[in-house]
């Protein structure tokens, strides 16, 4: 999907999904001195940058949906914390000169030629020693979880961040969700947190 159309899903709803982070940021960045500058991207509404901003974070969002941005705003401001949004392609952005501690994705998809160079783009803006986190839908979601893309060429494992970082950990973890009849179901995630090279 373009960025026309995240424009159109994320006027469709108050939000598209939950105010509160993703728990497996939550989880991921547990621990981390709260100190220093952060950046989300594919920051979407916001709720994975807002979290670190309440920590102590001074966090960047930035994403390719203007609509998704003014709604990080709005929620920032509700939880009176301060974002600075970025509306920009990760592939075509250019990260600034003063490197971040923290870098975070969370549940970007793209064919693979894209992803690596965002990937790369990632880690080369973070300091040495500082973080990265990956959140996103595993390869073997399709086949033995729920929900999410089912093209195998926008999935991945853990194995991504092994070229730019040193992994702390790498696994594929399960997250309920609720299906469209109101049962549980589990969807699997690949979970990367890393410490730059």
């Amino acid at each position: 999907m373009d960025a026309a159309g995240w424009d159109e899903r994320y006027r469709g709803s108050e939000l598209v999904w939950k105010a509160g982070p993703n728990r497996f940021v939550e989880e991921g960045l547990a621990g981390l001195s709260p100190s220093g500058r952060a950046v989300d991207l594919a920051a979407g509404e916001g709720r994975n940058a807002v979290w670190p901003a309440e920590h102590g974070w001074e966090v960047d969002a930035v994403d390719f949906s203007a609509v998704a941005l003014r709604k990080a705003e709005r929620l920032a401001a509700e939880r009176g914390v301060r974002l600075r949004t970025v509306h920009a392609d990760l592939t075509v952005w250019t990260p600034p000169n003063t490197p971040y501690d923290l870098a975070l994705i969370t549940y970007l998809h793209l064919p693979w030629p894209e992803m690596a160079q965002v990937l790369s783009k990632a880690a080369g803006c973070v300091r040495s020693g500082g973080t990265l986190l990956l959140v996103g839908h595993d390869a073997a979601n399709p086949e033995q979880g729920h929900g999410g893309p089912q093209d195998a060429r926008v999935l991945y494992g853990a194995e991504l961040w092994r070229p730019h970082a040193d992994i702390l950990r790498a696994e594929t973890v399960g997250r309920a969700v609720t299906d469209t009849e109101g049962g549980s179901r589990t969807a699997l995630d690949a979970l990367v947190r890393a410490v730059r090279k």
